[in-house]
């Protein structure tokens, strides 16, 4: 029985790390530079592929953001439910936001697509509603889904460093580089900053965190002396 519960651990540390390393990809490739430039009422339309491949990539993004703290859930409630179920919720809360994100990145690109059958006719509408809806694209992405998976990390980043399941450096640094990247959201969400090189400073320290997370558990795993105490 002891045997089992580890290899379960074990495979779960795995796949959590791969779900990690994921989330950080899926990030990168989610990314529409088209969509970010000044022009994208005109270019979005002509650059429709990478719109779809960038909403192709949010959304496998729900995968990693939901499944990490689902997956975890097992293993850290053994240690404090109330955390393990605080990260769950949120993570959950992060992939609804990805997915809103990804209905109003399709809604842009809808936009882009009528303004090209229109041409300059009613460009102020068209500029005043696009306008709104990457506004609003930006502060689901940067402040919603960012605050609600920041905080899932930040939660089992507490109960690592109250159980020594990973080394407490590595817990240390998960909640020093969640506060960073809370505090980066929060700023941007009252413009003290935009999406500028403080703003990738800011979350640098979470990202880098997580791929050292994520290569530890693939390599090393969980604790076992702490699995076992648990398991006793």
């Amino acid at each position: 029985m002891l045997r089992k519960s580890t290899n379960s651990g074990r495979r779960s540390a795995v796949i959590t790390g791969v779900l990690l390393i994921a989330g950080l990809v899926t990030g990168i490739f989610s990314v529409v530079p088209v969509i970010d430039g000044a022009d994208y009422l005109v270019k979005a339309s002509t650059n429709e592929n990478q719109v779809l491949i960038g909403a192709f990539f949010q959304l496998l993004m729900v995968v990693a953001y939901v499944g990490i703290p689902i997956l975890m859930y097992p293993i850290l409630s053994k240690h404090n439910k109330g955390l393990a179920l605080g990260s769950v919720a949120f993570g959950i809360i992060a992939g609804v936001f990805i997915i809103i994100g990804v209905i109003i990145l399709l809604l842009l690109l809808t936009l882009s697509h009528e303004f090209a059958k229109v041409g300059t006719l009613n460009i102020s509408y068209f500029q005043t509603l696009g306008g709104l809806l990457r506004e609003g694209r930006d502060l689901v992405n940067h402040v919603a889904t960012t605050l609600a998976f920041v905080l899932a990390m930040f939660l089992f980043n507490c109960i690592f460093y109250q159980t020594k399941l990973v080394p407490r450096w590595l817990s240390v640094s998960g909640l020093i580089g969640s506060t960073l990247s809370i505090l980066a959201s929060l700023l941007f969400m009252i413009r003290f900053i935009g999406l500028d090189a403080t703003y990738m400073m800011l979350n640098i320290p979470i990202a880098f965190q997580q791929l050292v997370l994520a290569i530890w558990l693939i390599v090393k795993g969980f604790n076992r002396a702490v699995q076992d105490s648990v398991s006793n």
